[in-house]
């Protein structure tokens, strides 16, 4: 009867406007929130052993410089690089003072290569520590090498020599025969290499830091060579102060810098676009906390009638409760439902650009929290303008 009483000045326009406006609101950011979900594996670095954050920086390579060579970074330029504002840290590669020669047999062919060796701290590698370590004494190195060497060997060098060509697997499990000498040939230390693993952004062969310090200690007296590349963890690897440093000091990041830009140039357009869809959905409260003050001041009377018959403040306050309810529910569910189909239809052409699908309930948890916090304030006007009533009454 309540309910029914209070329904007559009920604006049903007003509240379609809510619904209307919050559910435009909320399916911009829970669309935007969707495809980037989506979008983000493009160009997320698949490389499980450095984060996409990390960037490797390394002095450019002129016809001024070729003679004589680049030269290493600088105490006083690793130390300006590291205070920039866009780095969260920042250190050195550490390079192999000496000679490393590795050999394998291959079913009674044998093949043998020089190499080099380089270091970073082992926090810039997201390798377990089961697999990343080495103790002095051990005769086993864990390695982490470049894809392009494995795809130079199987398309390249082992097609010219008639070698078999071999997965990323079967090379893991051979056994790499590794002879590293000091530069007079006077001292020779011998280790077995595993592949712990394949980088696509790193273009070196990797060691443990602690290994690397032990052989140059060994082989070179402790004297490692100075630092050539920098590793650098970014705030964002696609901000446009990066690029500026880099042509200003003639530095260059190694690796492919269009998927970081691109994932730089994802965000910034995700943030415009749930920016908009936040204001929209601000926009969308106003609408109903106004429509809620309007009817309810319309039956102000109706209000003071029934509380002095002695309904109490939560039994008249229901009806409206109910509208918020309803109407914040109706307009979740058809963003959802928009979201999905928004998804459906460009899901083909995401996969044909190799991206995986991804999880819808980040988008849908965030339009829940959207829609609680709507219902909440526009609950918490309706208590407040009843007990209002119920107090003038008193």
């Amino acid at each position: 009867m309540v309910s029914r009483l209070l329904r007559k000045n009920t604006s049903t326009a007003r509240i379609i406007g809510f619904v209307i406006s919050n559910f435009i609101g909320l399916a911009i950011v829970l669309g935007g929130v969707q495809f980037y979900t989506d979008a983000a594996s493009i160009w997320n670095d698949s490389d499980s052993f450095i984060r996409s954050d990390f960037l490797v920086i390394n002095k450019k390579v002129t016809s001024e410089n070729t003679l004589h060579g680049v030269s290493p970074f600088s105490a006083e330029e690793q130390a300006d690089i590291a205070a920039q504002p866009w780095v969260r840290q920042a250190a050195p590669f550490t390079a192999s003072n000496y000679q490393v020669r590795a050999s394998v047999d291959q079913g009674g062919r044998g093949m043998s290569t020089s190499m080099f060796f380089e270091a970073i701290p082992d926090d810039y590698v997201d390798v377990p520590g089961s697999q990343w370590q080495w103790r002095e004494g051990d005769a086993e190195i864990p390695l982490i090498i470049s894809k392009d060497y494995l795809t130079l060997y199987n398309f390249g060098f082992a097609s010219a020599a008639g070698l078999p060509q071999m997965s990323e697997g079967l090379m893991s499990g051979i056994p790499l025969r590794l002879t590293l000498t000091d530069h007079s040939g006077s001292r020779t230390l011998n280790f077995y290499g595993r592949i712990a693993g394949y980088s696509n952004r790193l273009n070196t062969i990797l060691v443990p830091q602690n290994f690397m310090d032990y052989t140059n200690s060994m082989l070179a007296s402790g004297q490692g060579s100075r630092p050539s590349r920098m590793i650098v963890e970014v705030n964002s690897p696609g901000d446009v102060a990066i690029s500026k440093y880099m042509e200003t000091h003639d530095y260059e990041i190694a690796g492919d810098k269009s998927a970081t830009s691109a994932s730089f140039l994802l965000k910034v357009v995700v943030g415009i676009v749930l920016s908009i869809g936040i204001v929209i959905t601000i926009l969308s409260l106003l609408i109903l906390m106004l429509s809620i003050s309007l009817i309810m001041e319309k039956n102000r009377d109706k209000l003071h009638s029934l509380l002095m018959l002695g309904y109490t403040p939560g039994a008249v306050a229901s009806p409206y409760r109910r509208i918020v309810v309803s109407a914040s529910a109706i307009a979740l569910l058809m963003a959802v439902g928009a979201t999905l189909l928004l998804r459906h239809s460009y899901s083909d052409a995401l996969a044909g650009l190799g991206a995986g699908q991804g999880s819808v309930w980040p988008a849908i948890l965030i339009g829940c929290a959207l829609t609680i916090i709507t219902m909440t304030l526009n609950l918490i006007t309706v208590h407040r303008r009843v007990l209002g009533s119920w107090r003038i009454t008193r």
